[in-house]
């Protein structure tokens, strides 16, 4: 399943090459998705994408917002920076 929204996903990228970007958000929705599903489980990634397109909307500000780092990841992050920082103090 998660092979075929890919597909679809960039198939839609390609019909759409050409016309004017309009989403406020970087990366586009579709490039926000894209990575989701490849990073994320079917399940989690949908709830990503749909959370996505239902903030990008006239009213929100955009910007810069990438998909969430995996738990993994994002603490041992949180732990190198949180020992370099002990590091400095002494």
């Amino acid at each position: 399943m998660k092979k075929l929204i890919i597909k679809l996903i960039k198939g839609y990228q390609a019909a759409t090459v050409d016309k004017n970007p309009t989403c406020r958000y970087r990366p586009s929705c579709s490039n926000y998705a894209l990575d989701a599903y490849q990073n994320y489980n079917f399940f989690y990634a949908t709830l990503l994408t749909i959370w996505r397109i239902l903030r990008c909307n006239p009213f929100s500000k955009g910007g810069y917002d990438p998909i969430p780092k995996y738990k993994k990841i994002l603490k041992a992050e949180l732990k190198a920076q949180a020992e370099k920082t002990k590091e400095d103090a002494q």
